[in-house]
């Protein structure tokens, strides 16, 4: 809490009217709320959700996703809802919703984007949350296209919505419409400054691969070779993720590629499924031909050190104030380096700490945004972290 400004998180299991209402009371902490983020478990009845959150807040501006996984304070969970709400005077801020997004990516940024028109221009500080299809297509065009409109003063933050891996389709949520195909954005304007800490924990592995042959998401060969046979044997991928789809999208999400860009500038890529037919990969964003990738490994040890430095980051952002709420993030692959017997309890108590006091809320993304400088803010199997004071 502060003078002007509070932030609240709740999270509940259970049927989702129910689940909806007790998260919804719990995070409403303050008068005057602005805003609630929901991340929902697709195990939910989604319509149900979003109608119970619009009748208990009377009409709040509300944006949403589903999720591969959501967390708060108290830890993670399964079929859970997590709802984050903000309010007081000192924050102003306006909501919208672009709908086929698949067909016009840089225009649906550049209109999501659009929003910030609909805060206070006064307040001195302003973030603009997405929250995309991940499947949809190429993200990093949706990041462009918001920075066309928004330039290099407006950071962007937020992430791919989630299906629980099994990578068949997503939904957004804006008020009471429960989407897929869309992106959902709120721009927040405020009194006091915002944080954003972004970073990954994977290292380089082997030698670096050229890739050879690629179109929007889709990476044909690598060396000349098909992409798929080179991505197995680099890293001796075990029998069953070389002829089940399944048993590849598991093993691939914790195995990105690295990839250096023309500028050198280096990114992670989530790798989303394969076609063995054709033998080639499918990618949460561009690999552009002439990319060189490697491929990419960690473990618990880099997963919650860059954890631990994006928290960092994010507070330090603050200008010395203490934040009042921290939003995670947090793509889904990190979750599986981690592991559910304890260490995905031991990342989010880690936010939790970095909070220092303030309450967390998070979820497992199938690609995450952040983008505080250049034009580029599109990132895979990365932690982002927003920080609110």
């Amino acid at each position: 809490m502060s003078d002007q400004r509070w932030v609240g998180v709740g999270k509940a299991e259970g049927d989702t009217a129910g689940a909806a209402v007790r998260a919804y009371t719990q995070a409403v902490v303050g008068e005057d709320p602005r805003l609630l983020v929901v991340f929902a478990s697709q195990t939910h009845d989604l319509q149900t959700l979003v109608d119970s959150l619009d009748d208990c807040s009377g009409g709040l501006p509300l944006i949403g996703c589903s999720t591969a996984g959501e967390y708060a304070t108290a830890g993670p969970g399964e079929n859970g809802i997590v709802v984050t709400a903000l309010g007081g005077p000192g924050f102003s801020v306006a909501t919208t919703v672009v709908r086929g997004v698949s067909e016009r990516l840089h225009d649906a940024g550049a209109d999501a984007a659009a929003c910030m028109t609909g805060v206070d221009s006064e307040r001195p500080h302003r973030v603009l949350m997405l929250l995309t299809d991940g499947l949809a297509g190429d993200q990093q065009e949706i990041v462009r296209g918001a920075y066309s409109v928004l330039g290099a003063s407006v950071p962007l933050v937020g992430g791919c919505a989630g299906d629980d891996l099994a990578m068949k389709q997503t939904h957004q949520f804006h008020g009471r419409e429960v989407l897929t195909d869309a992106v959902v954005a709120a721009a927040i304007a405020s009194d006091a400054p915002f944080g954003i800490g972004v970073r990954h924990g994977w290292r380089r592995v082997g030698e670096p691969m050229l890739v050879t042959e690629s179109s929007n998401n889709r990476v044909y060969k690598l060396d000349e070779r098909p992409a798929l046979d080179v991505y197995l044997e680099r890293l001796n991928a075990p029998a069953e993720a070389r002829t089940d789809p399944e048993a590849f999208t598991r093993f691939a999400s914790t195995h990105p590629l690295g990839m250096s860009r023309r500028s050198g500038e280096e990114q992670v890529r989530f790798i989303g499924g394969a076609d063995f037919s054709d033998g080639s990969l499918s990618a949460i964003a561009e690999v552009p031909p002439g990319a060189l990738v490697w491929s990419m490994e960690g473990d618990a040890e880099s997963v919650l050190s860059a954890t631990e430095a994006a928290c960092a980051d994010a507070v330090a952002a603050l200008d010395g104030r203490a934040p009042i709420g921290l939003v995670a993030f947090d793509c889904i692959a990190r979750r599986g380096v981690l592991g559910d017997d304890g260490g995905i309890q031991s990342e989010v108590a880690r936010v939790a700490e970095r909070a220092a006091g303030a309450p967390i809320a998070g979820f497992y993304t199938y690609g995450e945004i952040a983008r505080t400088s250049g034009v580029s803010g599109f990132h895979n199997q990365t932690l982002v972290v927003l920080s609110v004071s």
